[in-house]
């Protein structure tokens, strides 16, 4: 079937409440994060009017406050919104919410919202003080650590789950056990690492390395073993998100929101759209209008699906992601890659191989693929599952590749 012929399906919703963030981390990528526009509540009940009405929506759907700090705007901004969402929400659809935060502003009064509305909590934190500060600095290049830990320990303190997502530096990569020893001091359970990529404006230096494939499955491999062996570490989403799309022990197909229309829905503070990857949100391009295709204030969702931006995206991404089926090993766990770094890397969304798609999924299913070979020929069931889930390795029938 052709994308352009599929009812669109959308899982994931990305907000943006508003792009300013209170930080200046030098890998970011946010092209407007001096901008202290705030989304209306008007904004986000006509949104989410027309996403229940649509009858795309997944009946479980994610929705990310992201794209600046999301914490600079006050708390009663999301007991306002999350209670007009809930009200326009259709029975037979089920939300989570999600904010992706670098701490310095949690208190317990948003700890009492996320608990009173479930919100799933990441925090942004790249290590122990010395690492975290050489990059996430203030607007004045001062450090933010304290800050940034005082908010995890307060989420510990009030029983908040959270995760982690750490940018692994230079330094980072060469510190495995260090990484691991400050997650146990911290009581960090849920572990996400993404190496610094080239995104927007951003050029990473890491990715022009010849060695940062190397170096990165040599952190990995060593940081997944010694986490499952002191057994505080519950989860590492480079390792166990990529285990159920390797083995699929159900017979499920894999699924690539970030290649299909719609699958993911980016919204900015003003209202404009856009689909795929959700950091092209506020990105310039001339080709494919700003990767805008609509908004939510003007246009219908079937106005947006026909725009020239939208059919222009949705022709190219394909196009890529076929290219991807046909020449890479690794597709079955894959699904096509992730448009913004194919054009940031590459300059083409019709492209395959990058070096995000290097970091991301081959060198984790190497690793998980080299496992269970070798624990399969030497190890018992108890020790395979100290590595790999007892359940998972259950169902497995073939290989990835």
């Amino acid at each position: 079937m052709s994308p352009f012929d599929a009812v669109p399906v959308i899982e994931t919703v990305v907000v943006q409440p508003t792009p300013f963030c209170n930080i200046n981390c030098s890998y970011c990528y946010l092209p407007r994060r001096n901008v202290t526009t705030v989304m209306t509540q008007d904004t986000i009940v006509t949104l989410f009017s027309k996403l229940f009405s649509s009858g795309w929506m997944q009946p479980h759907v994610t929705i990310i406050w992201h794209a600046g700090e999301p914490l600079v705007v006050p708390v009663a901004f999301y007991q306002t919104a999350f209670e007009a969402i809930e009200s326009l929400r259709p029975g037979a659809i089920e939300i989570r919410h999600s904010v992706q935060t670098n701490g310095m502003l949690i208190t317990p009064a948003w700890c009492d919202l996320f608990k009173t509305w479930n919100v799933g909590v990441g925090v942004s934190i790249d290590g122990p003080k010395h690492l975290h500060d050489a990059h996430r600095v203030t607007r004045s290049g001062r450090g933010t650590f304290d800050r940034a830990i005082e908010g995890v320990r307060i989420l510990r303190s009030e029983n908040v789950p959270f995760h982690v997502i750490s940018v692994l530096s230079a330094g980072a990569l060469d510190s495995p056990q260090e990484m691991l020893d400050f997650y146990l001091a911290e009581g960090i359970e849920d572990v996400c690492f993404n190496v610094e990529e080239s995104e927007g404006d951003h050029v990473s230096g890491l990715f022009a390395a010849n060695d940062v494939r190397s170096r990165f499955r040599r952190f990995l491999g060593e940081f997944w073993t010694l986490s499952r062996r002191c057994e505080r570490i519950r989860f590492v989403r480079e390792i166990d998100g990529m285990l159920p799309r390797v083995f699929r022990p159900d017979g499920s197909t894999l699924s690539n929101v970030q290649v299909e229309p719609f699958g993911m829905l980016n919204i900015d503070c003003l209202g404009n759209v856009s689909s795929f990857s959700p950091e092209l949100l506020g990105l310039k391009n001339d080709q494919y209008a700003d990767f805008i295709i609509g908004n939510v204030l003007t246009d219908t969702l079937d106005q947006m699906r026909g725009s020239a931006a939208m059919v222009a995206m949705t022709r190219d991404i394909a196009a890529g992601v076929e290219h991807c089926r046909g020449s890479c090993e690794y597709f079955s766990a894959c699904g096509g890659g992730a448009p913004v770094n194919k054009l940031a890397e590459n300059g083409s969304f019709r492209s395959t191989r990058t070096s995000f798609c290097e970091l991301t999924q081959m060198v984790p299913i190497d690793l998980i693929l080299e496992a269970f070979d070798s624990l399969q020929g030497s190890m018992t069931a108890e020790g395979m599952s100290t590595l790999i889930p007892r359940e998972t390795v259950a169902g497995f029938e073939g290989r990835v590749r």
